[in-house]
């Protein structure tokens, strides 16, 4: 039962995500989007550690001390920013976030929008991903890359102070001038 639930999370999700895309005119991302939550390694690990209400990335964190499906997943996956974690030019910074190409800081919004309708159900609200965003990833420093955390957190405060119409419109006419540019 608790595959059949997991698929049935990831379908949903996937559906969102490539829905919400679709409306910011990122189509091939919308269709691509999370394909590795598929493969054996993420999909064993998210029935075993299926729960409805959170990622099954989390509860496998605290049973084993770390997620191999997310290992798995972020290195695969350009919408999240820690793919773009790598050794910094400036030899005295170590590891940090590289800045992200622009189609996948859209696309990492509509998965983060999506993850909250998924998992608060009707809970969710235009506020939920900017909350969640400010519990976690904005708190990383040099994790992210500071004009990606800004522009993440710029456009998930226009979607909790202006809903998601206005924010998907913005983000569109952004995606379309990209287009214009051939970078998507």
């Amino acid at each position: 039962m608790k595959a059949l639930n997991h698929l049935r999370t990831i379908n949903h999700h996937k559906f969102l995500v490539m829905r919400h895309c679709f409306k910011v005119g990122l189509y091939k991302q919308g269709l691509l989007h999370d394909l590795s939550k598929y493969s054996p390694t993420e999909f064993r690990v998210g029935c075993k550690y299926y729960q409805g209400t959170r990622s099954p990335n989390n509860a496998e964190r605290e049973a084993t001390g770390y997620s191999t499906a997310w290992l798995h997943h972020k290195g695969r996956n350009k919408h999240h920013y820690e793919y773009w974690i790598d050794y910094s030019e400036n030899p005295g910074e170590g590891i940090v976030g590289q800045k992200m190409p622009m189609k996948y800081v859209y696309e990492m919004l509509m998965d983060r929008i999506a993850a909250s309708k998924t998992y608060m159900g009707k809970n969710y609200t235009d506020q939920a991903p900017l909350d969640y965003y400010e519990k976690g990833a904005a708190k990383l420093g040099n994790m992210i890359h500071p004009e990606t955390a800004a522009t993440l957190h710029r456009l998930l405060v226009m979607l909790a102070t202006q809903g998601e119409r206005k924010t998907f419109k913005y983000v569109r006419a952004q995606v379309m001038d990209l287009k214009k540019q051939h970078l998507v």
